[in-house]
């Protein structure tokens, strides 16, 4: 039985003597997972050593994997180690007495791992299509879990990565079912940053359960679903018919949205072109063409501020933030939300000649990508990498633009396709029948 269907009556495990099996499944079946997913076997483990603090195991195709003691025991999938109604880890380490060492290792008969651990000579089963999707000594050959950013420039391109989405609300909501158009969306967010969609429907409203076929929206002070059009006594320059600067959205929050949704109701005005371009290519060209400026863009904390009549969010960040890895994270660039900049004397001119630079880059026509809105069309793009704008249109002439909007964290579309792509496992399980 796979940890992919598990419930708390499949997954209890009984130790009726020191050195018991890790559940009660039969020998011959493969054991138990640490989580829900599915991991088919399609390369067996061919042989087993250990010493009392590794394992080595040889699979059938040659390559050798090594696991601490330590690790395996965190890892396994039995009732001293996981709750099995939730797969949540339960085993504090601190109190097996001792480090958990390994006493015997072997290949059983239904191919899985079987270790005996010291102190507590316990015997856990481990399952080997798990153990190969985990295999840390070959971290750089594992199938990445999502797809890498990939840079792009608006004259790279005609339009955004366009997909026929008139499916989209007729899909089932099984999280386990695949879904080839909402995969290849998260796929083109995750990785560009954009996707649009065409042949949506156009009701008002309907944008909430278009957003939440991959995750629920985040409300914010412009509410939920917020629309976009030009309208009396705005309280945003978007709710204007003036052209808007590349920015993001919200960086004036702590953590700023992660993606944006736009969903176009109705247009038939003259002009408003959106436009998108890829604030991690231009940050990129910022540190090749001046490395000074992008190094001051990293550290220097501007102070982004939306002192609106009823709310006053104000927060300070850098504009460029680098991962750990020294990979782009986020942007923050909206000129009309920043504050007075607050930062050490020192560092208050070159700051704003590291951005007039910048300022200088997003104008170069070689980073926009420019189209417009059909009704039925929707756009997702990652808010805290894409920078967007629009030009100026005419209300004066009669025409309507009206959009929809509405923000979804990152987390929801890369829990959404890690999903999908654990129906395409399940899949194989089935294939190869292991379910």
């Amino acid at each position: 039985m796979l940890g992919l269907r598990f419930v708390a009556k499949d997954a209890a495990m009984t130790l009726s003597t020191p050195a018991a099996t890790s559940a009660n499944t039969p020998s011959d079946a493969l054991p138990a997972t640490p989580d829900y997913d599915a991991w088919p076997v399609e390369v067996a483990i061919h042989n087993v050593s250990h010493t009392p603090r590794q394992v080595e195991v040889r699979w059938e195709d040659g390559r050798v994997s090594q696991y601490h003691s330590i690790w395996l025991r965190e890892n396994a999938a039995d009732d001293s180690t996981v709750n099995p109604a939730t797969r949540e880890r339960i085993l504090d380490l601190s109190r097996l007495g001792a480090w958990p060492t390994v006493s015997e290792a072997r290949l059983d008969d239904a191919g899985a791992l079987e270790i005996v651990f010291a102190p507590e000579q316990r015997r856990l089963r481990f399952h080997p299509g798990w153990l190969r999707a985990h295999d840390y000594t070959h971290l750089a050959e594992l199938d990445a879990p999502l797809p890498p950013a990939t840079l792009w420039k608006g004259s790279e391109r005609d339009a955004p990565t366009t997909l026929d989405a008139r499916d989209w609300l007729a899909t089932d909501d099984d999280p386990l079912a695949p879904d080839a158009c909402l995969e290849s969306a998260l796929e083109a967010v995750i990785g560009e940053g954009l996707v649009r969609l065409r042949n949506l429907p156009t009701e008002p409203g309907s944008l909430d359960a278009i957003a939440r076929r991959i995750g629920p929206p985040r409300a914010t002070n412009f509410g939920t679903l917020f629309d976009v059009r030009a309208k009396p006594d705005p309280d945003s320059n978007a709710y204007t018919s003036i052209a808007l600067p590349p920015h993001v959205d919200l960086p004036t929050r702590e953590y700023q949205p992660g993606l944006q949704l736009l969903h176009c109701l109705e247009n038939d005005t003259v002009g408003g072109e959106a436009v998108m371009m890829d604030g991690f290519a231009v940050a990129e060209a910022l540190r090749e063409r001046h490395p000074e400026h992008f190094a001051t863009l990293t550290r220097v904390r501007w102070c982004y501020a939306n002192t609106a009549r009823t709310t006053d969010h104000v927060w300070y960040a850098p504009m460029i933030k680098l991962d750990d890895d020294g990979n782009f994270d986020e942007v923050r660039i909206a000129d009309f939300l920043r504050g007075p900049l607050m930062a050490p004397f020192e560092d208050v001119e070159p700051a704003y000649a590291a951005l007039m630079a910048l300022q200088r880059l997003l104008r170069e026509p070689e980073f926009a990508l420019r189209f417009t809105y059909t009704p039925g069309d929707m756009v997702i793009f990652d808010n805290r990498r894409l920078l967007h704008a629009r030009d100026a249109f005419d209300v004066g002439q009669g025409g309507r633009r009206w959009l929809q909007g509405c923000y979804l964290e990152r987390d929801e579309a890369r829990s959404r396709l890690r999903m999908l792509r654990r129906a395409h496992r399940q899949q194989r399980v089935d294939a190869l029948g292991q379910g």
